[in-house]
């Protein structure tokens, strides 16, 4: 048996760093992207017998560049849902002392024995005060008994702490400055309804504004799964919404939309389109019907820097681009334009009204980097277009925005969701080849994005040229967790 300990010193209350731990959507917050995803919330929270249940990938850059092109490629191939290349972990609860500790055990999983406690106790430091918290694991590989897996499991116990390591840093850093992020938002607990909350942003929007004490409700399409409390039935594409179902929320946030990503077939186009130009009108629709009652409300919408076209810069020198920029005339551009539309009955009718204009998120989850992830873990990695802009953001910073959008009344109207530190092509695949220690010389050949995506899709998706300002949100009061790409990638890839 092993065992594995990690020390944090937090310029919190214990209570306070406990309570934060207590609440819904700790584990999806603390849960590292390198190490796979959340499939189930603790069903009981901390209580003695809650569960939940986690798919774990591969260690090391390998395990999750091979869950990176699984996902994406079950994605654009339309496959089913278990289509993964993960494990499943099975947790339990088994104590709790409330605002001192609890433990945790794998049920079942890939390791022969896991047990997790948590310790929280005040720091009487003169110099840091607030809390100290423990961690302590003991563990135990799969055995390997027979020669020659006597040298490979030691290796293995090697690789495994290195592992730990870098998962409870991550930990660290999400849990610092999500505190950091309450403590600088102090609302009253605020009630907020989510369309769009199961996919990548939405997960972690969610989780986030649970760990600050407010109450999300969820937008479902499953009648059977609204329970009129937690979630509410809706559905977009035939206009059904109760309106009262919004009477007591304070604030309604819509990334609900068709993925993108795929190749841009007319049946798609419009499904791209429609589904967030129908639903945002739906709610934007209902919200404002609900404005006679004097209750100030807000309406937080995706949005995209697509809006600026896949080429604005044309062949002049790249300006940043401010959200007072002229829209362009490719398709994804008119979606982006017809989708921050589709808000103006909400905006006619007083509700503030916030239009997110996302960049290139980074996430082995989804987005560029899961696509390109795999090419760079083989040494195959290379720039996308040289000398083309690439406005990123890390997955983090762009749930920050959103959360920061809905509670700073001060925000209104289009807001780019980019770092401060944008970058070319090459830049970026220099950088993502130096954090995964791979070469990154092989230039991506036009014919693969084209191949994927279609001439069009490749075209305003892959060699898209986009130079974004980040002023407004800056302005505004935003603190980006990772202004630049290498501590961005480092954060998400688990190679700090």
């Amino acid at each position: 048996m092993a065992i594995f300990e990690y020390t944090t010193h937090l310029p919190y209350p214990r209570q306070s760093v406990f309570d934060w731990f207590a609440r819904p959507g700790a584990l999806p917050r603390l849960a590292a992207p390198f190490t796979g995803t959340i499939r189930q919330e603790p069903d009981k929270g901390l209580a003695v017998g809650s569960r939940a249940v986690m798919d774990v990938a591969a260690p090391g850059t390998m395990g999750t560049s091979l869950a990176a092109a699984v996902e994406t490629g079950a994605r654009t191939l339309g496959l089913p849902g278990w289509v993964r290349a993960q494990v499943p972990w099975h947790a339990k609860h088994i104590a709790l002392n409330p605002g001192h500790d609890f433990t945790d055990i794998m049920e079942s999983g890939p390791l022969a024995r896991w047990e997790h406690q948590h310790l929280f106790a005040d720091d009487d430091s003169p110099a840091t005060g607030g809390t100290v918290m423990r961690d302590v694991v003991e563990y135990e590989l799969p055995v390997l008994n027979r020669l020659p897996w006597q040298q490979a499991h030691k290796l293995s116990e090697k690789a495994f702490r290195h592992e730990l390591i870098q998962v409870f840093r991550y930990r660290e850093r999400m849990l610092r400055a999500d505190l950091a992020f309450h403590a600088g938002h102090q609302a009253r607990p605020l009630v907020v309804a989510v369309a769009g909350a199961t996919g990548m942003i939405g997960t972690q929007l969610c989780a986030l504004l649970g760990g600050g004490g407010h109450r999300v409700i969820r937008l479902v399409r499953d009648r059977a799964a609204a329970d009129g409390r937690d979630r509410i039935f809706w559905d977009p594409e035939y206009a059904v919404l109760d309106p009262e179902d919004l009477r007591g929320v304070d604030a309604v946030v819509n990334l609900a939309g068709h993925t993108i990503g795929g190749r841009f077939t007319q049946g798609t186009k419009e499904s791209i389109r429609s589904s967030r130009v129908l639903g945002t009108g739906l709610l934007a629709r209902a919200l404002a019907s609900l404005a006679g009652d004097g209750k100030p409300r807000s309406f937080i919408v995706a949005s995209a820097i697509g809006i600026y076209g896949a080429n604005p810069h044309g062949t002049s020198p790249a300006v940043p681009l401010a959200e007072d920029a002229k829209p362009g005339t490719d398709f994804l551009a008119e979606v982006c334009t017809a989708w921050e539309e589709a808000c103006a009955p909400a905006a006619a009718a007083g509700v503030r009204v916030v239009n997110v204009r996302t960049g290139l998120v980074q996430s082995p989850a989804g987005g560029i980097l899961a696509q390109m992830l795999p090419l760079f873990a083989l040494g195959l990695g290379g720039p996308l277009g040289a000398d083309a802009w690439q406005s990123w953001i890390g997955l983090d910073d762009v749930v920050g925005i959103y959360a920061h959008a809905l509670l700073t009344d001060s925000v209104s109207g289009p807001l780019n969701a980019v770092a401060p530190n944008p970058v070319q092509g090459r830049e970026y695949a220099r950088v993502l080849g130096k954090v995964v220690r791979r070469p990154a010389r092989v230039p991506v050949p036009a014919f693969g994005p084209r191949l994927l995506l279609g001439r069009e899709g490749a075209a305003e998706l892959a060699f898209a040229n986009q130079l974004v300002d980040s002023g407004k949100v800056e302005a505004s009061g935003y603190e980006f967790r990772q202004p630049d790409l290498e501590s961005a990638l480092r954060h998400v890839l688990g190679r700090s």
